[in-house]
C-alpha cells in the first residue's frame, strides 16, 4: 500500500552520502529540500546524486530551493555550537569575528539600534531567551532566561513586537533563486513573506516548469492570506516563527483554517517544524509528535516536512520511516470513512474546476482504480490532486520538470512520457502505462482526462471512462 500525503526531507551532511539518500527514497521521501539560510558548497554534488537515484528507483523526485528571506540570523559561531549557562550575561554586536560563549555576531545594526531595555531576544525559533539589560552603541548585553541553552551558527532571531518591512526579493535571494534554476530545482520556498508582492517579483525570475511555496510564519501573512493563497502554487505552515508570531497556543486553529482555505482553492499545503523533533537525538519517536502528524493528513494536508530532523539528526532514517508509518494507517482509517473526509473545493465559475470536479465523483465509485491526468504545464494533475479522490492519479507529462514538481502533490504519481498527439495516440499512450501498473486487473475502469486540442496547456476539456480489457 502507497502513502498519498508526501515527504520532504532537508538537506544536511546527516544524508549527503548515497546509501543515506537512497535509503530515505526507500523509507518515502518524495522531495528535499535545500535550505539556502546555510552553507550551500558542494550542493551540485549531492543533487546529482538525487537524480542518479531518481533514475535508479524509477520515482520522481522534487527539489525545493527554501530562500532565506529577511528572517534575522545570528552569525557564526565556534565549533558549531556553544553552551549558555542560565543567567548568563551575553552580548549582541555587529562585529564579525566569530562567536563564541561570551558574545555573537548581530549583522542587523538598525534593529540593534531600536532595541530597548527588557526586550526579549529569542534564538533558534523561540527555544532560547535572552533579556536586553544594557544598550551601548551597536552591542546589546542580555541574560539568558533558558536551561540548556546550546545556540549555534545562523540560528533564527526574533523580536516579538518589532515589525520589518519585507516586499521585495533580497539579492541574496535573487541570487539563490538563479542557483536554484541552475541546479533544476522545481519548486523556491519564500521565507517571511508578508503579501502577494514576494510571489509575484518571483514569477517573473524563474522558469514556468517551477512551483512558488509560499512560506507562512507571521501574522502580516495571515491577514493578506486570501491574495498570497491566490498567486502562489503551495502554501507551507511554517510553525516555528509562525508560534512565535502569533503565540504557540494560537497555531493548532491556524493550521486547521490554512489547510481548508487551500484546499477549497485547489492548492496544496504542507505542514512543517518540529514534527519529529525528538528524533535528532533519539530512534524513536513521542506520542504527540506521532499525533501531530497524524492531525496534520487527518485535516488534509499534502505534504510533511523534516527539518533538523534529516539534515543533521542521529537517527534521519528512522525519521522518515516513522512518518510514513503514520501517514500509511492515519489514510488507512480516512479511507475506511470517507464520508468524514470528503473536502469541499470552490469552482468559482472556473471550467477547468468544474470538469475535474466530475472526475472526482465519478472516481469515487469503487471500480474506478486510476485517473491518468495528461498534463503539460502541471496545472490539471494539481487540481486533481486537490479534489482527493479515492482513484490513484497518474501524471503524465512531456515536461520531466513538471513531472518532478507535481510528484510533491497529494497521491500524485509522475510519468515522464511523450505529449499525445492526438485521440489515438492519447489511447495508445494510456493503454501502454496500464499494462505497467500492477494494481490495474481486466474488467477495472480508468478515468482518462487531458486537453484537447494536444500540447496547450491548461485546457483540460476532456473526460474518458475506459474499461480495462475490452
Amino acid at each position: 500500500m502507497e502513502k498519498k500525503a508526501k515527504i520532504i526531507a532537508t538537506l544536511g551532511p546527516a544524508i549527503y552520502n548515497d546509501t543515506k539518500l537512497k535509503q530515505l527514497v526507500n523509507f518515502g521521501v518524495d522531495a528535499f529540500r535545500i535550505n539556502f539560510s546555510h552553507n550551500t558548497t558542494g550542493i551540485n554534488k549531492i543533487v546529482s546524486k538525487i537524480r542518479k537515484i531518481e533514475k535508479s528507483t524509477n520515482k520522481k523526485i522534487a527539489l525545493i530551493a527554501d530562500l532565506q528571506g529577511v528572517k534575522l540570523r545570528i552569525g557564526k559561531i565556534k565549533k558549531d555550537g556553544q553552551k549558555i549557562k542560565y543567567n548568563q550575561k551575553y552580548i549582541f554586536d555587529i562585529k564579525k569575528d566569530i562567536g563564541d560563549h561570551l558574545r555573537v555576531n548581530f549583522p542587523y545594526p538598525k534593529i540593534l539600534k531600536k532595541i530597548k531595555k527588557g526586550d526579549k531576544i529569542l534564538i533558534d525559533d523561540g527555544k532560547f531567551t535572552f533579556v536586553v539589560i544594557r544598550k551601548k552603541g551597536f552591542s546589546v548585553t542580555t541574560v539568558c532566561k533558558s536551561q540548556n541553552c546550546y545556540i549555534k551558527s545562523n540560528k533564527s532571531i526574533h523580536i516579538r513586537n518589532f515589525d520589518i518591512a519585507f516586499n521585495k526579493l533580497t539579492s541574496k535571494d535573487k541570487k539563490d533563486i538563479k542557483t536554484a534554476i541552475k541546479l533544476g530545482c522545481n519548486w523556491i520556498a519564500l521565507s517571511y513573506l508578508q503579501s502577494e508582492n514576494l510571489i509575484l517579483e518571483t514569477r517573473k525570475l524563474i522558469k514556468k516548469d517551477m512551483g512558488i511555496i509560499s512560506k507562512i510564519e507571521n501574522k502580516h501573512a495571515l491577514k493578506n492570506i486570501n491574495n498570497i493563497i491566490k498567486a502562489t502554487d503551495s502554501l507551507m505552515i511554517a510553525r516555528g516563527d509562525l508560534a512565535i508570531d502569533i503565540g504557540h497556543s494560537e497555531v493548532p486553529k491556524v493550521q486547521l483554517s490554512l489547510i481548508k482555505k487551500c484546499s477549497q482553492f485547489s492548492k496544496s499545503v504542507i505542514v512543517a517544524t518540529q514534527m519529529l523533533e525528538s528524533m535528532i537525538e533519539n530512534n524513536t519517536a513521542t506520542r504527540a509528535e506521532i499525533n501531530d502528524i497524524a492531525a496534520a493528513i487527518f485535516q488534509g494536508a499534502d505534504t510533511v516536512m523534516l527539518s533538523a530532523e534529516t539534515a543533521i539528526g542521529k537517527f534521519p532514517s528512522q525519521a522518515v520511516s516513522t512518518m510514513s508509518k503514520t501517514i500509511l494507517s492515519t489514510e488507512k482509517y480516512k479511507r475506511e470513512h470517507i464520508e468524514d473526509f470528503k473536502n469541499s473545493v470552490i469552482s468559482n465559475k472556473d471550467p477547468v474546476k468544474s470538469i475535474l470536479l466530475s472526475v472526482k465523483n465519478i472516481a469515487y465509485t469503487q471500480d474506478v482504480k486510476v485517473i491518468i491526468v495528461f498534463s503539460n504545464s502541471g496545472r490539471s494533475a494539481k487540481l486533481v490532486s486537490a479534489m482527493r479522490p479515492a482513484a490513484k492519479i497518474v501524471t503524465i507529462s512531456p515536461n520531466i520538470n513538471v513531472c518532478r514538481q507535481v510528484s510533491l502533490l497529494w497521491g500524485v504519481q509522475s510519468i515522464n512520457s511523450r505529449d499525445a498527439n492526438g485521440w489515438k495516440d492519447m489511447m495508445s499512450i494510456s493503454t501502454k502505462i496500464i499494462k505497467k501498473l500492477k494494481f490495474i486487473k481486466k474488467n477495472d475502469f480508468v478515468i482518462i482526462t487531458a486537453g484537447l486540442p494536444f500540447g496547450k496547456a491548461g485546457m483540460t476539456n476532456m473526460i474518458r471512462l475506459y474499461k480495462v480489457g475490452t
